[in-house]
């Protein structure tokens, strides 16, 4: 008798629509089919492993579905001739690849035709004007200041990017023992590309605000000769022969990478198989995640700005840790060509910088479809540096900011909205489960890393505890198609409260580490911007991880002071009135200024 699975599958094969093939049972196998006669479910030569009434019993506590005993018994019969024979693409004889680069089918489009406003029909980018600050001595006062500031320096000729690119290399080479947050130091690669800068602005040809300004990858954008390793154990020797599209939109606007930085492994959380990612701002708690390195790298003045990725959470919790900036772009209006796929339909790649505009900056050169990313789709930005906000509709949750993780920050933040002229709208959501749309994150997960986890390859893994990856890649082979389905369908409804919601308002202002809105603006694909909005005092180091009673984490007596921020969640498409909002508050908050002690 077959002893696998594979050995069963060879026994049988699928035949049109159903996956099936005529009747194949012994006494029906010699008998010459009725012409004309279509195939039926059900029908298929039996494959797999021997089930029974009581294995469906078991199973159905997965899925939390109860079945009579009848119902157990008719299925187990017939399962090895119509359910079994359709995992053939996975177990054989005749598998099919599936290519890395290979998205699925079907595709999330965020945008609702007939609610979601339209966008400009072209560009419309106004920045900063020049302030003429002049170029500081100090070089900490230097690696500090913003892109914005940075590339009227360079443009002006008072400032080279080589000079530049040797300051922060000395910063990574001086703090990143401490911070864990650089993967890669492609030291020589990215002194060539400052001196070709210096010679192309020296001729001039200045490309834009961010010729010869030194940034940081997260290490899933692929970097042609430089390795990128998803910070992961089995990745960690992998070196792309071809950069992400991102990557190379930066390289055309002239900017130079300086450094790989650090991740969680496969995205998720500050752990990565270099250890874990730490805060600038207090060394003893991670610095969170997944885009870990490019938080703690820009909060420490390590590179002038940093690419990173969200998919739920990713750019924002790292982004609030380290009291950074962190536009997380509108699902499609940034291309993840040559970037490491986690979910095909929550994916976003974003800045991370020291202030609002600089993520603006940024945004407008990476925009744009790419013919690699089937979701990448045409959009144009609105923004204007000096627009007037006064009259600018905030919406906010009353309820959600009398709670935590609200603090007297974010409600401080609610009453400067309303001193700037902006006007604070009450909202409401249904009170739904959305943590439940998660389920399409780890089945998107474990898909992505299908190969990797039936290899056992997730075993190398650093974090190995049951909220990382390996378990939950192992656990999201029992969920429910049937489920993933509905909940899909969950998706849509939850996408048209959001449009109702932004009928009444122009954004939204929320605590920043709202667990409702997290999923919420990542599955309905807004975007958002987190930004420093004030300080607060922790007694304990927070982390992204479950609480582990065997290794408590650090307690501080007296309590630590750390910065805290908040996010702005805009329409669709719709970055620049975020952002016309966020450079307000930034600038009435006054705080983005401050810098990590010991940085």
């Amino acid at each position: 008798m077959p002893t696998s699975r594979r050995e069963f599958v060879a026994f049988g094969s699928l035949g049109l629509l159903a996956g099936v093939v005529p009747a194949q049972t012994p006494d029906a196998q010699n008998q010459t089919p009725t012409p004309g006669a279509p195939p039926a479910f059900g029908t298929a030569a039996p494959v797999g492993p021997e089930v029974s009434a009581a294995t469906f019993k078991e199973a159905g506590k997965l899925v939390e579905v109860e079945m009579t005993a009848a119902d157990l018994e008719q299925a187990a019969k017939n399962w090895r001739m119509q359910m079994a024979p359709l995992y053939e693409r996975r177990v054989g004889p005749r598998k099919a690849e599936l290519e890395a680069t290979l998205a699925p089918a079907l595709q999330w489009n965020p945008s609702l035709p007939g609610i979601v406003r339209g966008m400009p029909s072209a560009d419309a980018f106004v920045r900063s004007a020049d302030a003429h600050v002049p170029l500081p001595s100090d070089e900490a006062e230097i690696a500090y200041a913003s892109v914005a500031q940075l590339s009227r320096w360079i443009e002006r000729r008072e400032l080279t990017s080589e000079r530049l690119t040797q300051i922060y290399i000395g910063r990574i080479e001086k703090f990143d023992p401490k911070l864990r947050c650089v993967i890669t130091l492609p030291r020589e690669h990215a002194l060539n590309q400052a001196r070709k800068a210096d010679a192309e602005i020296a001729a001039g040809h200045y490309r834009g605000p961010l010729h010869g300004i030194p940034w940081g990858a997260k290490d899933l954008l692929d970097t042609a000769g430089i390795a990128t390793t998803y910070g992961a154990e089995p990745f960690r020797d992998r070196v792309p022969t071809k950069s992400g599209v991102v990557a190379e939109r930066l390289e055309a606007a002239g900017a130079v990478l300086i450094a790989k930085l650090s991740m969680g492994a496969l995205a998720l959380n500050d752990i990565w198989f270099g250890g874990q990612t730490m805060n600038p701002w207090l060394l003893e708690e991670g610095s969170s995640g997944s885009s870990a390195g490019p938080g703690a790298a820009t909060a420490a003045g390590l590179v002038g700005f940093a690419i990173g990725s969200e998919t739920e959470g990713s750019i924002v919790s790292p982004s609030m840790r380290c009291g950074v900036t962190g536009l997380r772009p509108t699902f499609g209006r940034v291309p993840r060509t040559g970037a490491m796929t986690l979910c095909w339909s929550l994916d976003k790649l974003g800045p991370m910088a020291r202030s609002v505009e600089d993520t603006m900056l940024v945004l407008h050169t990476i925009s744009g479809p790419d013919a690699g990313d089937l979701a990448s789709v045409p959009s144009t930005i609105a923004f204007d540096a000096g627009a007037r906000v006064a009259g600018l509709r905030v919406g906010y949750f009353p309820a959600w900011m009398k709670e935590s993780p609200a603090t007297d920050v974010d409600r401080a933040a609610l009453e400067t909205v309303k001193r700037l002229g902006m006007t604070p709208v009450e909202v409401s959501l249904p009170d739904w489960p959305y943590d439940s749309l998660t389920l399409i994150l780890f089945a998107e997960a474990a898909a992505a890393f299908e190969e990797l986890t039936l290899s056992h390859g997730v075993d190398e893994l650093k974090a190995q505890v049951p909220d990382a990856w390996p378990n939950a890649f192992r656990q999201a082979r029992f969920l429910s198609a049937v489920d993933f389905v509905q909940t899909d369908r969950f998706r849509r409804k939850v996408a048209l409260e959001m449009a109702r919601i932004f009928s009444e308002v122009d954004l939204l202002l929320v605590p920043s580490l709202r667990d409702e809105m997290l999923v919420i603006g990542n599955f309905t694909g807004h975007p958002s911007l987190t930004l420093r909005a004030g300080f607060v005092e922790v007694s304990e180091a927070r982390s992204d991880w479950a609480p582990d009673p065997e290794h408590p984490l650090p307690k501080f007596s007296p309590p630590r002071r750390v910065p805290h921020g908040v996010t702005l969640i805009g329409r669709l498409f719709d970055e620049g009135t975020v952002a016309q909002a966020g450079l307000a508050l930034e600038k009435a908050f006054g705080v983005a200024g401050e810098r990590p002690p010991g940085f």
